[in-house]
């Protein structure tokens, strides 16, 4: 197997980096991590006992203390969790590691129960006693925190309920998760005479070689295929438990609460969807029409739709390479961004390597303000490869960035987590760009973006539309496999347009996308993030005195602001449906380029 492991060395990318968590704890049975437990578990017990059913006689210091005391402990917390989740992810498939991860969530979930009656007390106040506390200076630096905690008030369900539902968490909704995450580490795709991880399997999509492609896509299809009704069980369960949720909690529509969550309204995320739906002709519709046209066929089947280009070179970037590529680009941009993106390479702070039970995909875990954030990435060596360092650099650039806010505010909304790590994205690839003056890899590089768009944007809105569709339709019963695979197939062909063609195997894709499960409705952030940086790159480009020292002060507001005013000093309205078009027209004229040379 050609498995690049973390910490070995091929000769194509060179050695990998692993992580070492130890900047959080020692082992899984290190005493600090049992110092830290018991210490959380003293002081929310001290905190129920201090606070429960008194916050309405506290004047606003005293609130200020409390709320700096349950940050304190909220930060305890994260750091035990941030932790179970990276040892877990470093090693699904190992039953010591997943019995520790969910050791220590019910231990945390138990501990937090002490403290949950902070919030929900908090937003029974009275809207004119609660203003005249946080008047006080000591309250006043968490005003952001309290009205995100507000702004869930009409959704609040009783204390008993909401203790309820917090403590049943990990044998509910948590538990179905685990069960999706382990299903999906321990499949093994065969292609040609390799047992494959899922992140090996779909790294294939992109060979240069057609055979390998149809193989490996089919592979896919089939073993996802024999495991759909343990998927669908899942699927049905959790769109189930979200409906009664919001049910009790109020919510209009599935979507809502992710709306709230991520401090944006409806009619603002409902503008994103609707312009990208339109736009669909012009751009993804548009783009695979000129790509089978490059590949000489009138419609290419959906193996071939990240397929490299028929006359681009095949070529293996190493990991030292990687890195330059991103941090220069990021250095051409801002010296200070740079600097912080170094720190990830100079410490152990990412773990790169493709390895059996290791989570598949990427991520940047932000841990806490008290530690950093911690990079996963499954690296082969593709130019993809390299935009996801890109991507995942700058979400911890970012946190990096955002941490000054304190654990209670550092946390940025999804719609504007994306920010950071598109913009890396498209400084990158600006730069990479600008220094190609052979036409060929121009046009490998353009076209490279544009599908590096079109998956961001497109395919992320039609994910977001595919569970639109499987939220509205389980309120009247049970979904069957194969009823999900046709909407599946239903919503790719709308979006894709048809230049795209699919076949039966195609319609089991859906059951191995984690966002479905993880985070429902996360998927439209990242069109969100896209279409935003887009314009500010445009902004950018028109007047780039001063642009770097106000994008630095946004990611450094963490989530202390909502994306209005983050966007007031740039010119910007994400409420204005013109917004949506500007972003949008930055991929048009990509595909305008491209399909003028075709």
């Amino acid at each position: 197997m050609t498995t690049a492991t973390a910490g070995d060395a091929r000769p194509d990318i060179g050695r990998l980096p692993e992580w070492d968590l130890a900047d959080l704890y020692p082992g899984t049975n290190s005493p600090e991590l049992e110092r830290d437990l018991t210490a959380a578990q003293a002081g929310a017990e001290r905190f129920e006992s201090r606070y429960a059913g008194k916050l309405a006689a506290l004047d606003g210091d005293a609130l200020g203390e409390a709320i700096a005391e349950y940050e304190a402990i909220d930060e305890l917390l994260g750091r035990i969790m941030s932790y179970a989740s990276l040892v877990h992810a470093g090693a699904i498939d190992d039953p010591e590691t997943g019995r520790f991860f969910q050791t220590m969530r019910e231990r945390v979930t138990d501990i937090s129960s002490k403290t949950l009656f902070f919030t929900l007390e908090l937003n029974r106040l009275d809207e004119d006693a609660l203003a005249n506390k946080m008047a006080a200076p000591g309250a006043a630096r968490y005003a952001p925190w309290v009205r995100d905690q507000r702004a869930f008030r009409p959704h609040q369900l009783s204390q008993e309920i909401e203790l309820l539902l917090h403590e049943k968490s990990v044998a509910g909704r948590a538990a179905w998760i685990r069960l999706f995450d382990q299903t999906v580490d321990a499949l093994r795709f065969p292609v040609d005479g390799r047992e494959l991880t899922s992140a090996e399997a779909l790294h294939l999509l992109t060979s240069p070689d057609p055979g390998v492609r149809e193989r490996a896509a089919k592979a896919i299809g089939a073993v996802l295929g024999d495991n759909l009704r343990g998927f669908a069980l899942i699927f049905n369960t959790l769109i189930k438990d979200k409906a009664v949720e919001d049910k009790w909690r109020g919510f209009a529509r599935p979507i809502s609460s992710r709306n709230l969550a991520n401090h944006v309204e409806d009619a603002v995320v409902d503008a994103l969807v609707e312009a990208v739906t339109q736009a669909y002709p012009a751009l993804s519709h548009r783009y695979y029409a000129v790509k089978a046209r490059w590949f000489g066929v009138e419609a290419l089947p959906y193996w071939d739709r990240n397929a490299p280009l028929p006359d681009e070179a095949d070529r293996v970037i190493p990991w030292d390479e990687a890195r330059a590529t991103v941090l220069d680009a990021y250095r051409a941009f801002s010296p200070e961004m740079a600097d912080l993106g170094a720190r990830f390479f100079d410490n152990p702070w990412i773990d790169a390597g493709v390895r059996p039970g290791k989570a598949p995909g990427a991520f940047s875990h932000p841990t806490v303000p008290s530690a950093h954030p911690y990079i996963l990435l499954n690296y082969q060596g593709s130019p993809r490869d390299v935009m996801t360092l890109a991507h995942e650099l700058g979400h911890g650039v970012h946190q990096l960035l955002a941490a000054g806010q304190g654990a209670l505010m550092a946390d940025t909304p999804l719609t504007l987590a994306e920010t950071a790590s598109v913009f890396g994205e498209q400084l990158t690839f600006r730069a990479l760009l600008a220094a190609e003056t052979d036409a060929r890899r121009r046009r490998a590089l353009l076209a490279g973006k544009v599908e590096d768009m079109l998956n961001t944007v497109v395919r992320q809105v039609a994910f977001c539309e595919f569970e639109r569709r499987l939220h509205d339709e389980r309120r009247s019963g049970e979904l069957t496999p194969a009823r999900i695979g046709e909407i599946w197939i239903d919503v790719q062909r709308e979006s894709l347009g048809p230049a795209i063609r699919f076949d039966d195997a195609y319609r089991a894709y859906w059951s191995y996308i984690p966002h479905f499960i993880h985070s429902p409705f996360y998927v439209y952030a990242y069109a969100f993030g896209d279409c935003l940086v887009n314009s500010l790159y445009a902004v950018y480009r028109e007047a780039p005195e001063g642009f770097v020292t106000k994008y630095l002060a946004m990611l450094r507001a963490g989530g202390t602001l909502r994306h209005a005013e983050l966007l007031a000093p740039f010119g910007l309205d994400a409420a204005d449906p013109a917004f949506w078009k500007r972003g949008l027209d930055v991929i048009a004229r990509f595909v305008d380029e491209l399909d003028d040379g075709a």
